[in-house]
């Protein structure tokens, strides 16, 4: 991302190419015009314990007054620049500037049949995928998308680190339309395969408001490691395993970005119709309701599942005695049993395979789903094997996350299971799928660490299964909300630590080495060494804890609550986000949103100094670092008050450096400290406190 040098006055430059089309520069007029109305929007912070009165010194006052002249000015955020995509989306309707959906907000659906069988002893899946594609967009479809994200394990294949090569998705047939096509005619060819992208051209243009029908013959060797594997011969994770559509929408339109293997997933929503055939004695668990669980499990296991989903405590569904053919699954002439799922309203599917997991599971309240005023309730499960002793209480674990996410976020799990899964081997952390995640490397990691990669692959299910952002882009959008989400379930499970506090060190640390990238960049192009973790992960979730320190509880969870509710299923943009906060909160936030997303400014409030005449008491402040924040301090007194006054963000956006806070009071000053509460990002707070000696 290139900046432009920076003015005096404001700051002008071009954000990357976000959405694939040109940017428009905002007039310093239309520049003036935002600053004078973020100046309107102050932040309140409510002064505590005692009656104060606050000066800024006349120092800083005539410095405001002279801001003009100053040629020592900070540079001043710019307003919020929208891609032209997101721009034209708002003149279409299908977006608005207030943050939710427009009234012309379309997003494309797909109706997904499946038939796979899975053979264990080769680590191998086959099958057919038939696709009803609906255009709900108001424009013709010449050719169509699709993933083949199984590509990623491709010889030769673009990625962003090593893999195990595989040989990739093998493709067989394709037919559409009712007609087989061909990929051997050149440029002419009916399908073709670019990387993890394949381009179907049917034989005419799909209208607005009509389908299509494909139907793909397809099959794979699973890589033994990654976000889907295997391990031993007792478990199979399959993922991203068969062809599904790209994502069509109203802003970029086709999202032909390829999968390297780091930044991963957009993808729209859909009903799932699946069958898998496995060998019998092989336990399947997918996303979706499992249609035939008498025919495939046996009678004692299915009893057991069935008494699960009425129990506030664990039953065991599936114990080591019951390992093998006719203990766990029934048994059939032909040795293979096939296991039915549907799944309504999801991105994507998933499965376990297992021979030798046992099988925990209990009831986890989500809310009145349904409107009838009594509670509903999810099936909570882990399945973990012998060597996983601490997964004992995994099925708490997750039967807490779905409870308080759903508490907290105010959207209820919709969903009949989550189920975790134990793939030690597979994997280091953990990965997410709708209604099925799989966790790693966690056999002698502390209860702590199990249940938080619990929580955060859950919280998953909420961001971006049920919140559909694009992963591949912007990683920030979900893997730094599920962040932020963690660290409140934390807090309950864990009660007495502030987990946004770890969060926040993790992002400050690497910001003082100078090498983070702007959360706005595209995730796949964050710098090497650290950047795109930090970019994904710490910051992000820092910016959600920073933001509700800003805007107060109330108005930050009822703006937080609007967004998730209002995009639930549907597929937001940043400034979908920015403007659902702006909206809510009634204040103009777009200094916070350049500062923090479009940036690497860091936050370096310090106390410069502090000088006492008669009762009279005065900080210096100086401001070391480029991101505005309100200065909030607060003064201790002798006598053991507090008294809490501000230098508003205002401040420092009418581009002053430094700051001075005078209070009175007859008991003398023995402590100033700039946001004493932890509530900012400020990467050295060894400069926020001045103690008397």
């Amino acid at each position: 991302m290139e900046h432009e040098t920076r003015r005096p006055r404001y700051a002008l430059r071009y954000a990357d190419n976000t959405e694939g089309r040109s940017h428009i520069r905002p007039t310093p007029r239309e520049i003036n015009t935002r600053m004078r109305e973020m100046a309107m929007s102050r932040s309140k912070w409510v002064n505590a314990l005692v009656a104060l009165t606050v000066v800024l010194g006349a120092g800083a006052a005539q410095a405001q007054a002279q801001t003009g002249a100053n040629e020592d000015r900070r540079p001043i955020p710019y307003p919020t620049v929208m891609s032209t995509g997101f721009q034209e989306a708002l003149e279409n309707g299908t977006r608005t500037p207030t943050g939710e959906p427009g009234p012309n907000y379309w997003q494309q659906w797909t109706d997904y049949t499946i038939n796979a069988r899975l053979l264990p002893e080769e680590k191998r899946v086959e099958g057919t995928v038939r696709i009803v594609y609906h255009n709900n967009s108001p424009e013709p479809l010449p050719w169509v998308l699709l993933q083949l994200i199984q590509n990623v394990y491709a010889e030769g294949a673009a990625r962003s680190g090593p893999v195990e090569v595989t040989g990739g998705m093998e493709i067989t047939r394709v037919v559409a339309g009712g007609e087989v096509l061909s990929d051997t005619a050149g440029q002419a060819a009916r399908y073709r395969v670019f990387g993890t992208i394949m381009q179907v051209r049917p034989s005419s243009p799909i209208a607005p408001g009509e389908t299509i029908e494909m139907e793909i013959d397809f099959g794979f060797k699973a890589p033994q490691r990654g976000r889907m594997g295997w391990n031993l011969d007792n478990l199979l994770y399959i993922a991203y395993w068969y062809p599904q559509m790209a994502v069509y929408d109203d802003v970029i339109s086709w999202q032909t970005d390829q999968f390297l293997g780091q930044s991963e997933f957009y993808m729209g929503y859909g009903n799932y119709d699946v069958t898998i055939e496995a060998p019998e004695g092989w336990v399947i668990m997918a996303t979706g309701e499992l249609q035939n669980a008498e025919e495939v499990l046996s009678e004692t296991v299915h009893q057991r599942l069935l008494a699960a989903e009425q129990s506030d405590t664990v039953v065991h569904v599936i114990t080591p005695e019951d390992f093998g053919p006719g203990n766990a699954t029934r048994t059939s002439e032909t040795g293979t049993l096939s296991w039915h799922f549907t799944a309504e309203n999801v991105r994507d599917v998933a499965f376990l395979a297992a021979t030798e997991s046992r099988w925990d599971a209990a009831r986890a309240p989500v809310g009145d789903l349904d409107g009838d005023g009594e509670m509903d309730y999810s099936r909570a499960e882990s399945f973990w094997r012998e060597s996983a002793p601490k997964w004992e209480h995994a099925w708490r674990y997750t039967q807490h996350s779905i409870d308080f996410l759903s508490r907290w976020t105010g959207v209820m799990y919709p969903w009949s299971h989550m189920t975790s899964v134990e793939g030690g081997g597979i994997m280091g952390g953990g990965m997410e799928f709708p209604m099925l995640t799989l966790i790693g490397s966690f056999n002698q990691a502390s209860d702590t660490s199990l249940y938080g990669v619990h929580a955060h692959e859950i919280a998953h299910m909420w961001v971006p299964m049920i919140v559909g952002n694009d992963e591949r882009r912007r990683s920030w959008m979900d893997e730094g909300t599920t962040s932020f989400n963690t660290d409140q379930a934390m807090k309950e499970f864990y009660p007495g630590q502030n987990w946004d506090v770890g969060t926040r060190e993790s992002y400050a640390g690497f910001a003082r080495t100078g090498r983070e990238g702007e959360l706005m960049r595209r995730s796949d192009y964050q710098y090497p060494g650290g950047a795109w973790g930090v970019a994904a992960y710490p910051k992000p979730a820092t910016m959600l804890a920073t933001l509700r320190g800003l805007v107060g509880e109330e108005a930050f969870v009822e703006a937080y609550r609007t967004y998730l509710t209002n995009w639930s299923f549907k597929h937001p943009k940043p400034w979908d986000f920015f403007n659902t906060f702006n909206t809510v909160t009634g204040q103009n936030l777009d200094w916070f949103w350049s500062t923090w997303y479009f940036e690497t400014w860091t936050l370096d409030q310090s106390v410069d100094g502090v000088t006492t005449d008669g009762n009279e008491t005065t900080v210096h402040i100086k401001d070391l670092g480029l991101a505005p924040m309100p200065a909030r301090v607060t003064f201790t007194l002798a006598n053991g008050e507090e008294m809490r006054a501000e230098v508003p963000v205002e401040h420092w956006l009418a581009g002053n450096w430094t700051a001075d806070l005078s209070i009175t009071s007859d008991s003398p000053v023995i402590k100033i400290e700039i946001d004493a509460e932890g509530v900012f990002p400020d990467v050295n707070r060894d400069n926020n406190v001045w103690e008397r000696t």
